[in-house]
């Protein structure tokens, strides 16, 4: 239902907006989403698309019907506004159309005073969609208890624009559970499902980009700070059993069994990892906002506008490391990674005369791997420190006669457990180049990447829990641009971006009572299609300063 301005909404608006103000503003630092100013001639109307009070909603997310306005629009923005008060663990949640991922984001931790916080995004990579009636479902896990009182009071809209020149996939596919007729989510939850899909490729199909939105949870929530398999039992009797298959993951993507591609996730931490008093009111890096990393897929097109069914699958995995330092892939991987995939396509009639059954030129050996190890043990024979460490390389290429896709990464993750297991420091670097030539004009679009990532955590369990914590992250990206609007580099045109946080945190738990603060510092430098933006903030105890 479009939204139609009344004085009682207004009014309603109005009273929200004071109440909002007496909460605190938590935030993340990026690159605001410009406005654009088509003159009110074309298009400029809002709906809402969300209005729910999340409370116990595991497995009960919200669904509701979307109608397109009645206007011509080719840019859609949306506005998630959230608040909360009481306590909360921090939550994931994700916007469907329909079986196909939308917008996957999570939720600040609440105060007994309340929070806001308020997240723009630009969506017009999914115009095909919006322009057609959708089922809408936002999917916000929560539980309520007398302990967990925060309920996510959330409101999203979309607001309609036209802005004239924007680039958009012509048909868009899911690779996902397909729930929606059942009014549930449909994501995948690996390891336990098979993320596997069949679909058909229209025979028009000139270009093809499948996105990734793969996410740890539970045991898999730090993935980057696990320990080999070996060694998940090490300092058992201090702080139980470490998480295993090693700190590196792999997420996969195949066509019809072949490797098409792989991401090396970004380290991504919430509002309750490491310390909660490090991300108040300034969250983590892309907490309000998961990049979905992107896999060029065009050179599989001879083979895939056969019009036949090809499968897509996805996998995530970690490694197995034995006591000889030999490296394998596993078979499995701690629960649990929440993942879904998306398929946009860009259609030419010409292309339907190029199709052909031959399969792309693959060159995608297993990555190279170097394992290090060391257990020390005390004068009284109690394993006293770890030391371990993971290196990897992998260089992919897929090509065709049209299209050349490459892929070149590197990983490293140099992790340490002292005082039996009561310390643990962490320094991971992932980087790489992803690159696509081909086309009419033989173009060439490639994106660069580096995610470095520093953490160093004591634990004290004499009264309850306490963290002592440090950490410094970053995250750097340099793109050429896009066909669209890219659901990685989130622009459509070129895009030079540099952002790192750092800061100390402390945390306490005890039956009674929890308490954190810190202090955090955000540097953020961007340029987005020609379009500067900076920003340094520095925050202590839940302040800026």
């Amino acid at each position: 239902m479009l939204l139609t301005f009344r004085p009682a909404l207004w009014l309603r608006l109005l009273i929200f907006y004071q109440q909002a103000c007496a909460l605190l503003e938590v935030f993340e630092v990026y690159q605001p989403v410009p406005i654009v100013d088509d003159g009110y001639e074309q298009c400029n109307e809002e709906t809402v698309l969300v209005h729910h009070d999340f409370g116990y909603s595991y497995g009960q997310p919200y669904v509701g019907a979307y109608e397109p306005p009645h206007c011509t629009f080719d840019t859609v923005r949306i506005n998630l506004t959230i608040t909360s008060k009481g306590r909360q663990y921090d939550r994931l949640a994700i916007l469907y159309l329909g079986d196909i991922e939308v917008y996957r984001t999570s939720t600040a931790e609440p105060t007994s005073n309340g929070i806001v916080w308020t997240y723009v995004k630009d969506i017009s990579q999914f115009n095909t969609l919006l322009r057609e009636p959708q089922k809408v479902i936002f999917d916000l896990g929560n539980i309520i208890t007398n302990v967990y009182t925060g309920y996510y009071n959330t409101t999203l809209t979309a607001h309609f624009s036209y802005k004239g020149n924007v680039k958009t996939p012509d048909a868009i596919l899911p690779i996902s559970a397909r729930k929606s007729a059942q009014n549930s989510s449909s994501e995948f939850e690996l390891p336990s499902d098979n993320a596997k899909v069949l679909h058909r490729i229209p025979p028009a199909t000139s270009r093809a980009v499948v996105s990734v939105s793969a996410t740890g949870q539970s045991t898999e929530e730090f993935w980057w700070s696990n320990v080999f398999t070996q060694d998940s039992w090490s300092f058992n009797s201090t702080i139980g059993e470490l998480y295993g298959y090693s700190p590196f993951r792999e997420v996969q993507l195949y066509i019809d069994g072949v490797m098409a591609g792989v991401v090396w996730p970004f380290p991504i931490i919430f509002t309750g990892g490491i310390a909660p008093g490090f991300w108040r009111p300034i969250v983590g890096i892309d907490a309000f906002d998961l990049r979905q990393p992107e896999i060029d897929i065009s050179p599989f097109l001879t083979m895939l506008r056969d019009n036949k069914t090809h499968s897509f699958e996805i996998r995530v995995t970690g490694l197995d490391v034995s006591e000889d330092k030999s490296i394998t892939f596993s078979d499995t991987i701690g629960p649990y990674w929440i993942v879904t995939g998306t398929i946009f396509l860009y259609l030419d009639n010409v292309a339907s005369h190029n199709s052909s059954s031959h399969k792309p030129d693959i060159s995608a050996s297993s990555p190279s791997f170097v394992a290090t190890r060391n257990l020390v043990h005390n004068a009284t024979g109690v394993n006293e420190t770890l030391a371990y460490s993971i290196s990897a390389w992998r260089t992919i290429t897929v090509k065709s006669s049209d299209y050349t896709w490459s892929q070149n990464l590197s990983y490293s993750n140099y992790g340490s457990l002292n005082q039996q297991g009561l310390s643990q420091t962490t320094h991971q670097r992932t980087s790489g180049r992803t690159q696509l030539i081909g086309g009419e004009n033989n173009e060439v679009n490639e994106v660069t990447f580096d995610y470095p990532l520093s953490c160093n955590q004591t634990y004290n369990l004499d009264d309850g829990l306490i963290i002592n914590a440090s950490m410094r992250r970053g995250l750097d990206i340099d793109a050429t641009g896009a066909l669209g609007i890219s659901t990685y580099t989130l622009t459509s045109g070129p895009l030079s971006l540099h952002t790192e946080q750092w800061g100390t945190a402390f945390y306490k738990s005890t039956l009674e009572a929890s308490i954190s603060y810190g202090e955090t510092s955000d540097y953020f430098k961007s340029n987005a299609n020609g379009v500067s933006y900076d920003r340094q903030v520095h925050a202590v105890n839940g302040s800026v300063i």
